[in-house]
């Protein structure tokens, strides 16, 4: 059984527990859109600067999220996930908010993610914390697809 109290903690890209989480995360998406059609550049070690690591009390990993620089004052989020057995508990938002706060202490004013219509519990998330709909930025501007949402929020 998963533990009831999630709690953070960091972790470097390349850590084999994000790397499972994430390729988890990437074989929902491909379930999810009929295939590998992730638009823009995939994530790495070199691009990545925060990551961190949802675990159970017990200290299994149940979510994660990234942060990747896009600029000054504006980072992206990526690879926001929580496993399906821990759904429902409010992780997702603890992932956010920490992510939030990690990229205020770097001096990121505006975070940017992209998203897509067919995860409707993701659009909620986001739009409830207070992103906001927007043009495809950076890279996906050259990378769009028919199923990408983009979202930005400006930090307080």
């Amino acid at each position: 059984m998963i533990g009831r109290v999630p709690h953070l903690t960091p972790a470097v890209w390349d850590d084999p527990v994000v790397q499972e989480l994430t390729s988890a995360q990437q074989t929902e998406m491909r379930v999810l859109y009929d295939g590998d059609i992730e638009p823009g550049v995939k994530p790495s070690a070199e691009d990545i600067a925060v990551v961190l690591v949802a675990r159970d009390d017990d200290g299994t990993p149940v979510g994660c999220g990234a942060l990747r620089p896009l600029g000054p004052g504006a980072a992206e989020l990526k690879r926001m996930y929580v496993v399906p057995a821990a759904r429902g508990r409010g992780i997702s938002r603890l992932l956010l908010v920490a992510l939030e706060a990690e990229a205020a202490a770097r001096g990121w004013t505006t975070l940017r993610l992209e998203t897509g219509t067919r995860q409707p519990a993701a659009v909620g998330l986001y739009t409830a914390a207070g992103y906001r709909p927007v043009e495809a930025f950076g890279h996906y501007v050259t990378d769009d697809t028919d199923d990408s949402l983009y979202f930005a929020r400006v930090l307080a």
